[in-house]
Order: structure tokens, then sequence, then C-alpha cells
């Protein structure tokens, strides 16, 4: 089961100078798809429990359209193990003007990681048997 989302890093989500998005963003969008895929397998939130590796791979700036993805890749009796990546499949142009923009031939990847999340077994509700 695999999940996509797509959002435009706003001015707000600015953290330093030059516009750069603080890469835990990236992260928290990973919560987000990873609280999806566990709705959506198994009828609740679940809980996130660790990251089992993170890679920071190249910069995120306001005005970039990001695409995150998650996967569950392996279930257990309570735990989902996950992987994520986040691409950056457009960027904001104001070498040309302050609205212009441009999607990317070849989305860049921003940021990867495997997790493992947890969902009670009282908390269930579709079977994987």
């Amino acid at each position: 089961m695999k999940v996509i989302h797509k959002v435009r890093l706003s001015q707000a989500d600015a953290h330093y100078g030059g516009n750069l998005v603080d890469g835990a963003k990236a992260l928290a969008y990973f919560g987000d798809v990873a609280t999806e895929l566990l709705i959506r397998n198994d009828g609740d939130e679940g809980l996130f429990r660790a990251y089992d590796s993170v890679d920071f791979l190249a910069p995120m700036y306001a005005g970039d359209i990001i695409e995150i993805e998650g996967e569950i890749t392996h279930i257990g009796n309570t735990s989902r193990k996950m992987t994520f990546a986040c691409r950056k499949v457009a960027i904001a142009r104001p070498d040309i003007n302050e609205s212009a923009a441009e999607y990317l031939k070849t989305p860049i990847v921003t940021t990867q990681a495997t997790g493992t999340c947890i969902v009670p077994k009282d908390k269930q509700r579709f079977s994987h048997g």
C-alpha cells in the first residue's frame, strides 16, 4: 500500500536565511503519511514508534512543491514497517520574477527514511491474515 501527498512549502515554512526550510518539515509530513497508511491498513491512527534511518539529501526552500510518498513494506503482529521519500517536484524561480515557478523534469529527492509504527491488536479493525 502506497500514499502520495503533494504540498507547496510557503514562506511561513522558511526557518533559516535564504528561505531555507528545516529538514524536519519532511519528517512531519512523513508522520502524516504514516497516519494515513495506518488508517487505510488498520482502521486506526496507530503510533509512530521509531525511525530506523533518516537521510537529508537536498535542501528545500519556500516556494518548492514537494511530493511525500510512504509505503508499508512489512506487516507484523502489531508493527508496520514503512519507507518514506520526499521529492522536490517544482521550484520557485525568483530569478525570473516574484511569482515564477517551474516543474522539474526530474524530481530531486530531499529526504528518505525508514521507520516502524505500532497498531495495538485491540485497535486493529481489519484482518491481515
